[in-house]
Formats: structure tokens, sequence, C-alpha cells
């Protein structure tokens, strides 16, 4: 049996893993819901990263920094809008170019900083409930980053599902021509996703950087662009599903650092590909189940309007 102690730090460092997940993937899916699909995530997210990490190592704020993580994944998300939708490339190829980018401007500007660290976020302690065990410090001990991410996640479930704001893109993301048709700004609308999908990217870079591992890595974000990807898919574009999705890929990822202590005897680079072999079993099994439900119906599709 697993002491409570241990336990409570284990199920807090689930937590803990998964809130870089669901923020990256929560801005992928309002994009995906518009119709645009953005592989630039990665790119993104360790640009938000390198820029969040100098800012607050520069000035001494994590708040600033944070900001400055957002504004750099929403700046590296219109390089890929410009060329997407208002060029009309190729999604694909352009979202690719977008995370080369990111990687490098990424490398670039964390250079100065690598060996250097910084006092991470601070967990937020509630009197009385922290202690609670088992639960009390996965619910009431964990930074801002965490509760941050479970409210963007309530506003995006009540956006899209109960604003017209949220119908408008669902409405484009279901079909662009329609939407155009009523009046629509599709461009703009979908420009105005992928910078939403840039500023959580940037957001969850920050996280990384910030408070998970407080410290600058040249592949600190180790493929979880293409994991928060995968999640979209894996939720068939729900939110609430997405919670779940992300909070089981970061169990998957925490068991991989925690089952050699129990003496199984698995090969370690075994362990290190468990969430990316996660990822794939996933989406295997949803594509035999579900093939293509809940995908918007032009998602993907450039839009180009009539002249």
């Amino acid at each position: 049996m697993l002491d409570a102690a241990i336990l409570g730090a284990v199920l807090a460092s689930i937590v803990a893993a998964a809130t870089t997940l669901l923020l990256a993937s929560l801005g992928e899916l309002v994009a995906e819901r518009a119709g645009t699909l953005n592989l630039g995530v990665e790119g993104m997210m360790i640009v938000g990263a390198a820029v969040g990490y100098a800012t607050a190592y520069g000035t001494g704020s994590l708040l600033l920094g944070t900001l400055a993580a957002i504004l750099a994944g929403m700046a590296l998300s219109l390089v890929f809008a410009g060329l997407a939708i208002w060029l009309a490339t190729n999604q694909v190829a352009s979202g690719l170019a977008t995370t080369i980018l990111g990687l490098g401007v990424a490398g670039l500007i964390g250079a100065p900083f690598v060996g250097t660290r910084l006092d991470g976020a601070p967990a937020l302690k509630v009197p009385g409930l922290t202690d609670l065990p088992v639960i009390g410090q996965m619910l009431f001990g964990q930074d801002a980053f965490v509760y941050a991410s479970l409210v963007l996640l309530a506003a995006v479930t009540y956006g899209l599902a109960r604003t017209r704001v949220g119908l408008v893109l669902r409405a484009v993301g279901e079909s662009h021509a329609a939407a155009h048709a009523l009046g629509h700004p599709v461009r703009r609308i979908r420009t105005l996703a992928v910078m939403f999908g840039g500023a959580c990217a940037g957001l969850a870079g920050a996280h990384l950087s910030l408070a998970y591992t407080p410290f600058w890595a040249s592949d600190m974000t180790a493929g979880r662009g293409w994991i928060a990807l995968a999640l979209v898919v894996f939720s068939a574009w729900k939110p609430l599903w997405l919670l779940a999705g992300a909070y089981l890929f970061g169990a998957v990822s925490i068991l991989q650092l925690h089952v050699q202590g129990f003496g199984l005897g698995i090969p370690s680079q075994l362990l290190s590909a468990l969430p990316y072999l996660a990822t794939i079993v996933a989406l295997v099994a949803i594509s035999a189940l579900k093939r293509g439900q809940g995908a918007p119906a032009s998602l993907g599709v450039p839009f180009v309007p009539d002249r």
C-alpha cells in the first residue's frame, strides 16, 4: 500500500503535468472549432517558454514573464495565420514551418539562460484544506497556472456552447461558405481563434519554464505540443473530454517517473516512450470506433472569399 503522503504527492504531480497539456489543447480546440488546423503548437509553446523565462529572469516578475509568454505565442500564431488563412497556403506545411521557426527562435532567445534557475510559481495554500490527506495537495496546493487552466476550461466550455460568439465560431468551422454568405468575416474570426490558440500555447510554455520545471532547456516541451494536438482529436472536440484526456496523459507521463521506484525492472527507454505510445494507441482506437465523427466539416480547408 502506498503511504498517503506519497499518494498525495503523486496525484499532485499528475495534475501539474496535465496542466501544460490542458492549456495548449484548449487553445487548439478553439482554433479547430473555427476550421483551422494549427500544427505550430509545439513551436508556440517553446517560444512562450523561452520568452517567459527570459522576461521573468530579467525582471524578477513571474507575472511579467507569463504575460510576455502569452504575447510571444500570439505573435508566432500571427505568422501561421498570415500564411494559412490570409495567403491560403497549405495549413500542414505552414504549421510545420511555424514549429521549426519557433524552435529556432526559442533556442536563440534561451541560449544565454542555459544553466540558470529561478524561483518557480509558488503553490497557493488554503489553510486547513491543503493539509488534508491524499487530496489536499492535489486540490488545494497547486500553483496559479493549474487553477487558471480550470477557469479557462470553464470559459471555453461555456463560450462555445452558450454564447453567440461560440455559435458563430462553430458555424465558421462547420461551413465557412455559409458563414461568409451570412456576412460573417470568416478570415478574421479564424485569425482570432488562432491567436487565442497561440496565447494558450504561450501560457502552456510559461507553465513549463516558470512553474513545472523553473529553468530553461532547449527541448523542454519534449513533444507536448504534438500530444496536445492528439488530445483534441482524442476528446472529439469536446472541452470536458479534453480535461479527462489531459489528466489521463498526465498520469501516463508521471507513471514513467515512478514505475522504476517500485522495482519492476522496466527499461527506462520504454517508460520514456509511454506518453507517446499512449497517444498513438488512443488515436488508433478513436479512428477505429468513430472515424471522423465530431470534426469540424471545414477543418484544414483554406478560405478564399469570392472576388
